[in-house]
């Protein structure tokens, strides 16, 4: 009797151990919690992040003479005073909206900028700009700090520029190649004219811009139609050059 039922368990172990092993043998498949690649042109950068682009961006707010801002009694005392003004939002600019309401204040030239770059994107490509970050107190940037080891000091030569409230992070991710291309040279030439300091971040993607004293742009020159060049008295007729021709920018 005791054989027969050994033989029993034989017999079952032998019927249930193949299908055991295939099942062991069954390799898992992790695709769907794979994040999706960006393409390669995603990683290409005009503004590639540096120290030396940090030390840029501090010795202009001290060039400045701005003040690093400590806590949200010293913001709320600057935005009373109107030295931080909130971001336009309208057809050109929108706000994430994770970001907190008291954050969403700026220097008043960087509101203009958003405006002046939202505008011209706008025209491109019928969509707008989106603002992920903008001012930062001390201790918001110390609190960062200690979830994102990706950011900038709160202290020092290299501190994050968002406390002095002249910087912006510009959403990069999900843009298409030419919505990329175009912001790229449209700051390329802005800093060029030492308007403008950029990094563009791909960790977390965004065009961070620090907006310089040295915007915005003079004033454009105002069209004069049908000016009768006569009324000058005929200053102008000893020169060698045709008289001048005012186009609107």
């Amino acid at each position: 009797m005791v054989s027969i039922k050994k033989f029993g368990w034989v017999l079952l172990l032998a019927v249930t151990a193949p299908a055991f092993a295939v099942t062991a043998l069954q390799p898992v498949s992790w695709h769907r919690h794979r994040k999706p690649k960006q393409p390669s042109w995603f990683s290409y950068r005009v503004f590639v992040p540096s120290r030396e682009n940090l030390l840029s961006q501090n010795a202009a707010i001290d060039n400045m003479g701005l003040p690093r801002i400590q806590n949200d009694s010293a913001l709320q005392e600057m935005v009373k005073s109107q030295d931080l003004v909130p971001i336009t939002q309208n057809d050109y600019v929108r706000i994430c909206y994770k970001l907190e309401t008291k954050r969403r204040f700026v220097r008043p030239w960087v509101d203009a900028f958003l405006q002046e770059l939202g505008e011209q994107y706008y025209k491109q490509f019928g969509e707008q700009l989106q603002v992920n970050s903008a001012v930062r107190t001390v201790k918001t940037q110390m609190h960062l700090l200690r979830i994102n080891h990706n950011a900038a000091p709160a202290h020092g030569e290299m501190s994050s520029a968002h406390l002095a409230g002249v910087a912006v992070d510009l959403q990069r991710r999900g843009l298409t190649r030419a919505q990329i291309s175009f912001i790229q040279q449209k700051l390329l030439f802005l800093a060029n004219l030492n308007m403008v300091i950029v990094e563009e971040e791909l960790k977390q993607p965004c065009f961070h811009i620090v907006v310089t004293g040295d915007y915005p742009y003079p004033p454009r020159i105002p069209v004069v139609p049908s000016m009768n060049w006569s009324v000058l008295n005929g200053l102008t007729d000893h020169l060698d050059y045709p008289s001048p021709v005012l186009v609107a920018q």
